[in-house]
């Protein structure tokens, strides 16, 4: 049978990207066996049959020759004088089989039955790609990037398939340009207008997690597993990991030799760095992990209230509290508590004065900078330079000049009236 006109037509709908052959094939037979029951009145007795790889349509009339004149029903009777025009061979009693041209159905139907198979195939992709990515919610799928706008990138996966990474959901330091590639989580697929959208994180937690059973077959194996993660992207994440086999040391499998695993992920990541981190069951030591890569010297615990204060050297405080007071917040998210830290001091430089102390002659907000870079306390802020002090909080030079002076003060009157 050669390619109809109508066939030609519906060429277009030769390639779709998430309708499975054997479907589209069937979509196709009951647009044509509809287009039979407007002309014939019913199509019992026709047989349609797409043929996926000729790209055509075969429709067979099947009738029961009898004599003529004997004709009670012409859809499913056929006289003999009629049926061996088709064929001189046959005999009453028998089956005539007539080929029926899909461009006889008439132009107009055939157009108004495309309508709706477009309408009917646009349903149908819908579901199909909904269903293929709420199974593929959590997974790390890698695209291109198509389209950049001002708040999101839509992004092509391999299929063609319009996926959204909103701006918020990119890592500080990504840039991306059209046409490159680029990896993400599937975070979730949302119905908007009854057309799924399917939309990509990069800053979830679940992302970080993905790429490290990715690069690290333990994980992947469930012999490593990951009991908790928490991130600021981009700049920092903590990973707490814990082995279900003795022999092996959960941190250095994660980390591999000379960092070879963990390297590919905090390049992926835009060199976020990443703690990995030995989980235990023992409160005080797991913070003490947490605050990598400070070094503790004694930590209390109020476990009514999920607080730990935590003693360091004065060295080591910027270290526990990380650049912008990230590390110490991260921690805290990790093991559950509010972490405080405070400076180990000499007996001779026991006596100091808590900076919030001074909240009346200092605003609150100077205060919280000062905190930022590990001074909670006067004498942490009196033991930095001026310069390292205008340095390292941006504040102005006459701001600091008045700190100084309020603090400084405070001790010059002390030891006036110890005199």
């Amino acid at each position: 049978m050669k390619r109809s006109e109508i066939v030609e037509s519906l060429a277009e709908f030769k390639e779709f990207k998430n309708i499975d052959r054997p479907t589209m094939m069937k979509v196709l037979e009951d647009m044509f066996k509809n287009l039979i029951r407007k002309k014939y009145g019913s199509d019992e007795s026709f047989d349609v049959i797409a043929n996926d790889k000729m790209g055509e349509i075969e429709i067979y009339r099947r009738r029961t020759i009898v004599m003529d004149g004997e004709v009670s029903d012409p859809n499913t009777q056929i006289s003999l004088s009629e049926a061996r025009k088709l064929d001189d061979s046959l005999e009453p009693g028998e089956e005539s089989y007539e080929v029926v041209d899909p461009d006889d159905f008439g132009r107009r139907n055939v157009l108004a039955a495309r309508q709706t198979l477009i309408a009917r195939i646009g349903e149908l992709e819908k579901d199909e790609l909904y269903k293929k990515y709420k199974d593929r919610v959590g997974d790390v799928i890698t695209g291109e990037v198509y389209q950049i706008w001002r708040n999101e990138l839509l992004i092509h996966d391999e299929d063609g398939n319009e996926l959204i990474l909103s701006r918020d959901q990119l890592i500080k330091n990504d840039f991306f340009r059209k046409g490159d590639p680029i990896r993400a989580l599937v975070q979730r697929v949302d119905m908007r207008n009854n057309n799924p959208v399917i939309i990509l994180s990069r800053t979830d937690s679940s992302f970080l997690a993905k790429l490290m059973e990715m690069e690290v077959p333990e994980i992947f194996d469930g012999i490593i597993v990951l009991k908790k993660i928490v991130r600021q992207p981009g700049e920092r994440a903590k990973v707490a990991v814990e082995s279900f086999d003795d022999r092996i040391d959960p941190v250095g499998a994660c980390v591999g030799m000379k960092g070879s695993r963990i390297h590919g992920i905090v390049r992926e990541l835009q060199n976020e760095n990443i703690d990995i981190i030995n989980f235990t069951t023992n409160t005080s030591l797991f913070i003490q992990r947490c605050l990598t890569p400070a070094k503790i010297n004694r930590l209390e615990l109020d476990e009514e209230n999920k607080k730990a204060s935590v003693f360091l050297d004065p060295d080591q405080v910027s270290l526990a509290i990380g650049k912008g007071g990230v590390n110490i917040k991260l921690a805290g998210r990790m093991c559950g508590y509010e972490i405080n830290v405070f400076r180990d001091i000499d007996e001779e430089d026991y006596y100091d004065i808590e900076l919030d102390e001074f909240s009346d002659e200092i605003d609150q907000w100077i205060i919280n900078i000062l905190k930022g870079i590990g001074c909670d306390s006067a004498k942490n802020v009196l033991d930095l330079s001026r310069e390292e002090l205008i340095r390292r909080t941006d504040l102005e030079e006459e701001t600091i000049d008045e700190v100084l002076r309020i603090l400084r003060s405070e001790f010059d009157e002390d030891n006036t009236g110890g005199e």
